[in-house]
């Protein structure tokens, strides 16, 4: 802990508030990614374009917050969007 300029501790209390929000985000995306990955598995396509769609948003919301890579972002939506779409053609 900085202790000996006002600076640097007002600057050791800005970084604790955004490693709690980003850990709370992170956590946010990884569990809604487990969700879409569990209906997957499940192989229930309506629950899966559900929970695809949320992980999307919670992607793109950590994506433009800086707390995930813009390309890590597009990369996993890309990979989940796969799934569910194999999901959906060997259900049909």
């Amino acid at each position: 802990m900085a202790k000996r300029h006002a600076s640097a501790v007002k600057r050791n209390r800005q970084n604790e508030k955004r490693r709690e929000r980003n850990r709370a985000a992170r956590s946010q995306v990884r569990t809604e990614i487990r969700k879409a990955r569990e209906a997957i598995g499940r192989e229930d396509v309506p629950s899966a374009e559900v929970e695809l769609r949320q992980v999307v948003g919670a992607l793109t919301r950590a994506g433009s917050k800086g707390i995930m890579h813009r390309n890590a972002v597009s990369r996993r939506v890309s990979r989940l969007s796969k799934q569910v779409a194999a999901l959906k053609k060997s259900t049909a």
